[in-house]
């Protein structure tokens, strides 16, 4: 018998593969990867880099937010991006989603993404300690 529930919302995008948004685990929550896809439309929200982490944070946010937690709960993020001369964006970015303390996090630099996505972030959060 296990205790995995799965997570899923219509406010993030649909899985576009064989795997869930999130799954709970006890207090923990494993967030599988975001693009900046849409969730209405299922297509990527721009060309630009900036806009696309900004989707990626918003996706991330409701998937959290469906698992009654929030960004500032994740414990880990990793972030996948296409050119790693974006790592000062993303670093931005993140500043305007996440406050201290901050999570533990990995940027790693990777040839391709999904539906030609720049950039990737799947996350751990453990909620109600």
């Amino acid at each position: 018998m296990s205790n995995k529930a799965v997570i899923n919302t219509d406010n993030a995008p649909a899985a576009i593969g064989p795997y869930s948004q999130a799954v709970k685990s006890g207090n923990t929550v494993y967030l599988s990867g975001q693009i900046p896809l849409d969730p209405s439309t299922m297509e990527i929200v721009s060309d630009d880099f900036e806009a696309q982490a900004r989707q990626v944070f918003k996706n991330l946010s409701a998937v959290c937010k469906e698992a009654a937690g929030s960004l500032q709960d994740i414990v880990k993020l990793n972030l996948y991006l296409t050119d790693l001369d974006n790592f000062g964006v993303v670093n931005k970015v993140m500043e305007e989603f996440f406050t201290a303390p901050f999570p533990a996090r990995a940027a790693v630099g990777v040839k391709q993404l999904p539906k030609g996505s720049l950039v990737e972030a799947e996350a751990v959060m453990v909620i109600g300690d």
